[in-house]
């Protein structure tokens, strides 16, 4: 198994699992148990695990959002295709709004060839279209959260009330027909709101294990939403509660993901 993917399936057994044990991973993946310890020394540098003799402890907190470089290991192949559908459904000339988040990341680099005018959320994504011939860039204003590198703060939002988009393209923490569209940080709740009213299309960009969540806080209903683009593993009745409030869903095929260990 290659790195990339051994270090997500581990990711995966510390959302259940307080701690993991070198040997056992070793064991488990048929690796050297040099191996196992370089791949939690590379998850502790990223705050997601505390080094202990024999192992590791989680440090995932359930009710806090895993860091960014945590998440953007996470269904990789499912949010790149996620971006292609997103990308095609925009047309050549729309001003667009592209929300923070690893999803919404991809997206930026789905559309560096397209003419656009963009206004990007996070740093990640304004540094991957900074250089896009076809695109005119618009920053907005504000304080930068650290880890996230997402724009938030009462600057941030009056940019982006100041502004009228084509389309705004949002990520989110947790998507369900109880309790809508939610995130974790409570400042970029008013930034996605902002986001949302400033926009004649709200376009959701986020894959299917989106749909077992719920974060702290509440951005919107789910009828406020016009599209929904994720991947093929969202819940039937998650489906058909979009549908019903009137959100077109497009589910793109991904490829299925490795098993967290046990």
């Amino acid at each position: 198994m290659e790195s990339a993917n051994r270090i997500r399936a581990i990711m995966g057994a510390l959302r259940t699992s307080d701690s993991v044990s070198v040997a056992e991973l070793a064991a488990l993946y048929q690796v050297s148990e040099m191996t196992i310890r370089r791949d939690l020394d590379e998850l502790a540098q990223q705050g997601v695990v505390r080094r202990v003799r024999g192992g590791a402890l989680s440090l995932l907190l359930r009710g806090e959002e895993p860091p960014f470089g945590v998440r953007e290991r996470e269904a990789t192949d499912a949010k790149r295709r996620i971006a292609a559908e997103v990308a095609g459904l925009l047309a050549d000339g729309e001003a667009v709004l592209l929300d923070g988040g690893t999803t919404v990341l991809e997206v930026a680099r789905a559309i560096r060839e397209r003419r656009l005018t963009v206004l990007p959320l996070a740093l990640q994504a304004a540094q991957e279209l900074a250089t896009a011939p076809r695109i005119r860039l618009v920053l907005p204003g504000g304080e930068v959260r650290h880890g996230e590198m997402n724009f938030v703060g009462p600057l941030t939002e009056t940019s982006i009330r100041a502004l009228r988009f084509d389309t705004a393209v949002i990520g989110c923490c947790g998507l369900s027909a109880e309790h809508g569209l939610t995130a974790h940080d409570l400042p970029e709740v008013a930034i996605k709101q902002a986001a949302i009213m400033s926009a004649r299309r709200v376009l959701v960009a986020c894959d299917s294990g989106k749909f077992t969540r719920t974060a702290f806080g509440a951005v919107c209903p789910l009828d406020r939403l016009d599209v929904v683009v994720t991947d093929d593993g969202i819940p039937q009745d998650q489906h058909d509660a979009l549908t019903a409030a009137g959100v077109t869903v497009r589910a793109v095929r991904a490829v299925q993901a490795l098993p967290a260990t046990p």
